[in-house]
């Protein structure tokens, strides 16, 4: 669900279906209005240049589920929902070739490039929605995705998109809001910890501004329709990661917080490798 980060005002909130284009409008309306405000509060936690899976703070440079750092040297990684590119910048500190990242907002693409003028590292972007993505198939060895994108629109598409622009053998790496999340709360402190909803139900959050029109959007899935999905677009799933939340993060990011994190699990990272090949990250 949306923090309220400085994104379009919201009238109503409701539960109930939201196809690919309302779904794609909603998160270029809310991401356009919310950036300033998201790159502000959350910068230093991401890093001009890092590569943080979610809130609980898993750093890809320890856990390496993209694969080990000597398999990026080389390889062609798309970054689907980039923001400001910050995992892309440290995609490309570790030798990755050719690094691209994707995002619905140009908003977003623009404090890419502010960071670039700031490092001198520049990543090539793209404005595009990830359930269209303007690549040819094969294009990559390796898609990647930190809460960018996939949450926001139906799981169907976007995985098939990822999984159409892979080589054989390459890997699909994201995260998403644990799916148990849905249960509860959106709220850092004690509320958050009551369950009021069902996990089983799919409906998708939708805010919708005075017109009845949808300003931001959230998918539910259950982990198991995440796995359904995945191997729905050809893929095969390797790993699922449930980060614990260390005990030296303080940080509260929207309904995530340290008295949450320690109790229930807020982010589910999901690693497949596409078919065909030796499923390493480089060609």
């Amino acid at each position: 669900m949306s923090d309220d980060a400085g994104g379009a005002p919201v009238h109503r909130v409701a539960r109930r279906a939201a196809g690919p284009e309302e779904s794609a409008r909603a998160s270029r309306v809310w991401w356009e209005r919310a950036a300033d405000e998201y790159q502000a509060e959350h910068g230093a936690f991401l890093r001009d240049a890092g590569f943080v899976w979610g809130p609980e703070g898993l750093d890809e440079a320890d856990a390496q589920l993209l694969g080990p750092v000597e398999e990026l040297r080389g390889a062609r990684v798309l970054e689907v929902g980039c923001g400001a590119a910050q995992c892309s910048r440290w995609l490309r500190s570790q030798g990755a070739e050719r690094v691209v990242g994707i995002d619905v907002s140009g908003r977003q693409l623009q404090h890419a490039r502010r960071i670039d003028e700031h490092t001198g590292v520049r990543v090539p972007t793209a404005q595009a929605d990830v359930q269209r993505l303007p690549f040819a198939a094969a294009a990559f060895d390796l898609v990647c995705s930190a809460y960018g994108g996939l949450p926001f629109v139906p799981a169907d598409a976007a995985l098939a998109e990822a999984a159409r622009v892979l080589r054989p053998g390459g890997r699909l790496v994201f995260s998403v809001s644990h799916p148990v999340r849905w249960c509860f709360p959106d709220d850092p402190g004690p509320r958050g910890l009551t369950v009021q909803e069902s996990y089983f139900d799919r409906r998708t959050h939708v805010e919708e501004d005075a017109a009845g029109r949808a300003v931001y959007v959230e998918h539910h899935h259950t982990l198991g329709d995440w796995v359904r999905a995945i191997t729905g677009a050809g893929l095969v799933l390797r790993d699922l990661v449930e980060p614990e939340w260390p005990e030296d993060n303080e940080e509260v990011w929207g309904g995530w917080s340290p008295l949450r994190g320690r109790l229930l699990p807020g982010t589910a990272v999901f690693a497949a490798v596409k078919p065909g090949g030796a499923g390493a990250a480089a060609g």
